[in-house]
């Protein structure tokens, strides 16, 4: 399996500026691409990566997706006198040209597309090519928004000729809509093009009514374009984890990418010019991670915007050290998105639902809903703009540093029964590292009333002891294999050190009795898939998820995983995460190793799994999941039950009061004042008309 992470930069892509003054593309420096690269140089991320020679494109690539007209056009620049270039320029909207433009807009493609040649081929895994001019907004004959080539359309449809990739994912997470590529794959259904972005109904550039929630695609593409605007400011890590998590996964993982390309855009960081956003450079690492799974790891990201020269370093960096397979930071003080964001959020899930079996049982929009196209009408009526949003200028925002990321010595301890061989590249746990005598003592009391079982006793021991080497950081994370998982799962919340078990996601996988006292303290939080009925009272910190088919449900169990599990594991932000697979779980491998994989963005990447010990045939599986490598591919996911979709949907209402991760919809609470302000909107706007 492939291995490394592609780093691609020339510091040729440096050598055009902005000759002339306009406002609004000074921002566009040179210096975006070179602190970019100092900081990975600097803190010894660039050293770790695989380093790949950029090359130029050829004319036949470019023309993959721009005219041959465009293409001469841009060609005669470099011989233009600068009363030309400004000429020139004026025909397009913000951007700006220069001599040196069109060999570095040809470097920033070719870049794009030794890193999908590299990802393609298996040389490496996955890959950044730190790039400029950027590319999502250009289109066909057209210059726009500093870019002049489309990178990432160019390298999707590349990939989809060269290699015969049959369906492509671009996650755009840059704060700009990235029409071009919109533009480009509108109606194509082998594209799945994600977008978000500042929109404040159609107030912000670029100012398109097609960048709202409706634009879904044309003909085959319908559903295959999905734009959720930010239709306010400041928006924090929490939104767009929330936007991850109930849109772009459950679709992506229904679509099943062979290739994730991500428009990479840091504009939509903490203290960005442009964005104004408040979201922390490392929530980057966590916006990777969840990506990392999908095609089968083949990830590319491609920069795009970032314009705070610090906040654009910070976010490359956690960007690139997750690619290599770091832990994740803690998700620290997640709550629920913004009103606005649910809003939005609201809107593509509702807009979408015909065309994606995940979606299918989203709540319908009010009858009164107001598109985004009435609102600028109405505003252009009364010739109002909207009131300016209060912002600090990004001078004065501060932030922290992101977190020290610490990666233990070993990645993955195992604790195996004597005669099953330790899986490639993971440690072996023994009983000689077994844990104090007062420890001993305890397990003995706890587990061995009558007579003492010395196997089962020192397997015990030798989890603990894993347990402790994690506490100390010396393991990220383990795999046992025991004679009694339910008797393991005990004795690990009962004698785990209390630095990893402050807080314990407790993930059980299948039918089986699962103690559920332990979550009374909050300081467990419980998710126990299976096909049963939970018996009892449910709780805030005990939710059982059931699923007519079980576990062996491929779509329901990916959208309990999706919906439900990752939310509420994020913001109840575990120091221990542990996954158990209950003997005949009926769970698949791939499934399998998707959730481990997964969970790891968790407790920085402190994951114990246990398994039944006649499940020798999987240990090499998991332990590969836990040591970084990415999951198979699932396929194309079946439609789910609609039964499983509606009680899915249901325990989530049930839960969304406790858990703000969970919610979908605008607050429960707010629902009648949003209903009247949706009917004063709509009377104002019919005396308007």
């Amino acid at each position: 399996m492939a291995a490394g992470t592609a780093l691609l930069y020339d510091e040729e892509m440096t050598k055009y500026k902005l000759l002339w003054v306009d406002p609004a593309c000074k921002i566009e420096v040179p210096e975006r691409l070179t602190v970019s690269h100092e900081a990975l140089v600097r803190t010894g991320l660039a050293a770790r990566c695989v380093s790949i020679a950029v090359r130029e494109a050829t004319d036949e690539e470019i023309l993959l997706v721009h005219s041959e007209e465009y293409l001469e056009a841009v060609k005669k620049t470099p011989y233009m006198t600068l009363e030309d270039l400004m000429a020139f320029t004026q025909q397009y909207g913000d951007v700006y040209f220069h001599p040196n433009i069109y060999h570095c807009a040809k470097l920033a493609v070719g870049a794009t597309l030794q890193l999908v040649d590299s990802v393609m081929t298996g040389r490496v895994r996955n890959g950044i090519a730190l790039v400029r001019p950027p590319g999502h907004h250009s289109q066909k004959s057209a210059a726009s928004g500093f870019c002049i080539f489309n990178n990432v359309a160019i390298g999707a449809r590349y990939a989809m000729q060269k290699y015969g990739a049959k369906r492509v994912l671009i996650v755009d997470w840059d704060v700009h809509h990235g029409q071009g590529v919109q533009y480009c794959f509108e109606d194509d259904p082998n594209v799945l093009y994600f977008s978000w972005h500042r929109y404040e109904h159609q107030n912000f550039w670029p100012n398109l009514r097609e960048s709202d929630y409706d634009s879904v695609g044309k003909e085959k593409g319908a559903g295959f374009n999905i734009n959720v605007p930010w239709n306010k400011v400041g928006m924090e890590n929490s939104d767009y984890l929330a936007v991850f998590f109930h849109v772009l996964l459950p679709v992506a993982y229904e679509f099943c990418p062979d290739l994730v390309l991500v428009s990479a855009g840091f504009d939509s960081a903490i203290g960005d010019p442009e964005g104004k956003m408040c979201a922390t450079p490392d929530i980057f690492a966590h916006l990777t991670h969840l990506l990392m799974n999908l095609a089968g790891g083949k990830l590319c990201a491609v920069l795009e915007g970032g314009y705070n020269l610090t906040s654009l370093a910070q976010s490359v960096c956690q960007t690139v050290q997750t690619l290599l397979g770091d832990p994740a930071p803690l998700p620290a003080d997640l709550g629920g998105p913004c009103e606005s964001v649910l809003k939005s959020i609201h809107c593509v899930r509702s807009a979408h639902k015909q065309y994606w079996s995940c979606l299918k049982y989203t709540a319908d929009l009010p009858a009164s809903e107001l598109s985004a196209k009435s609102l600028k009408v109405a505003e252009q009526k009364t010739g109002n703009e909207p009131e300016a949003q209060e912002q600090r200028s990004p001078e004065e925002i501060v932030w922290p540093e992101p977190p020290k990321r610490l990666c233990p010595p070993v990645r993955t301890a195992v604790a195996l029964p004597e005669g099953v061989a330790c899986p490639d590249a993971c440690k072996r746990c023994s009983s000689a590292e077994a844990p104090s005598s007062l420890v001993l003592n305890r397990i003995r009391g706890d587990f061995f009333k009558e007579s003492e079982d010395k196997v089962t006793l020192t397997a015990l021991c030798d989890l603990i002891a894993l347990l402790e080497r994690m506490a100390k950081n010396e393991v990220r994370n383990g795999l046992a294999l025991v004679q009694d998982v339910s008797m393991a799962m005990v004795c690990v919340m009962q004698h785990a050190p209390t630095s990893l078990t402050n807080r314990v996601l407790l993930v059980c996988v299948g039918d089986g009795c699962v103690p559920t006292r332990i979550t009374e303290d909050g300081k467990t939080l419980l998710v126990h898939i299976s096909s049963t009925e939970a018996q009892g009272q449910k709780s805030k910190h005990c939710v059982p998820v059931c699923l007519r088919k079980g576990c062996s449900d491929v779509a329901g169990f990916m959208q309990a995983v999706l919906g439900l599990l990752l939310p509420l594991g994020y913001e109840y932000n575990p120091g221990l995460v542990l996954l158990v697979r209950m003997p005949g779980s009926g769970v698949c491998e791939s499934v399998w190793q998707q959730l481990a994989g997964l969970l790891q963005g968790l407790a920085q990447g402190h994951t114990l799994v246990l398994m039944q010990e006649n499940e020798t045939a999987s240990a090499g599986p998991t332990a590969s999941a836990l040591l970084g490598s990415p999951a198979p591919m699932l396929g194309l996911l079946g439609n789910l039950l609609s039964e499983d979709l509606e009680a899915l949907e249901t325990l989530r209402n049930t839960l969304q009061a406790d858990w703000k991760l969970l919610q979908v919809n605008a607050c429960q609470q707010n629902q009648h004042h949003l209903q009247n302000q949706y009917a004063n909107e709509s009377l104002q706007l019919s005396r308007l008309l």
